[in-house]
């Protein structure tokens, strides 16, 4: 909160300007005062005031949320600073015509490869890509009748990214529209796939081998 801010920029300025150290200090402090919070609330709870120690309860849980939520972010800031897609992306993705039915679709690429986007390539042409969430509207008595360039999105700046765009940058773009898996191209043409587990995993993997 707005609190935490004022406070992680005092510790940065003692830390010699290390943001990472100055948000772990600051969300440490801001999850012992959240675990008070929850404590006092379930002090009154006990009491029998049990609106004012749910409402003291719900808090202290929010803020403790929002502490260790602005650590992961800035580890994950600074551990895919400077990345390109390049690096991370799967080359030679799984791709489905467009004349392929919706219940192929689902029966022999969804349930095989549990994937929720399926870039649409036909005849080496990326034509958009098809999602388990354009799916969810369709009455399964048209999976049989309806195709897959029927349904399927074309290609934008919401689904698209390019090889040389910056990791963090499409790791906001996912979570802003709620996607976690993104096309590749490249002069028009499917280069690979970007996925969030692919990105979150790189992050683990260093976070663990550079904890100290």
């Amino acid at each position: 909160l707005d609190g935490g801010r004022v406070l992680r920029s005092l510790v940065w300025r003692s830390e010699n300007q290390d943001l990472v150290s100055a948000t772990r200090i600051t969300s440490t402090i801001g999850r012992v005062f959240a675990f008070l919070l929850i404590g006092f609330g379930v002090f009154n709870l006990f009491l029998g005031n049990f609106i004012g120690g749910m409402w003291w309860f719900i808090i202290g849980l929010f803020l403790n949320n929002a502490a260790q939520a602005s650590f992961r972010q800035v580890y994950i800031r600074k551990y895919l600073e400077g990345q390109k897609v390049s690096r991370f992306m799967k080359q030679n993705p799984v791709t489905v015509p467009g004349s392929t039915s919706v219940r192929d679709l689902v029966e022999n690429y969804i349930y095989r490869y549990h994937y929720k986007m399926f870039p649409v390539v036909d005849d080496g042409e990326l034509k958009g890509c098809i999602t388990t969430k354009q799916l969810s509207d369709l009455d399964k008595e048209e999976w049989d009748t309806k195709t897959v360039a029927d349904l399927a999105a074309g290609c934008g700046k919401e689904n698209t990214v390019s090889p040389d765009a910056d990791a963090p940058q499409v790791l906001q773009l996912m979570r802003r529209n709620g996607q976690s898996r993104m096309m590749v191209t490249e002069g028009g043409r499917l280069a690979g796939i970007i996925t969030l587990k692919d990105l979150l995993e790189y992050v683990s993997t260093r976070a663990e081998l550079e904890r100290q």
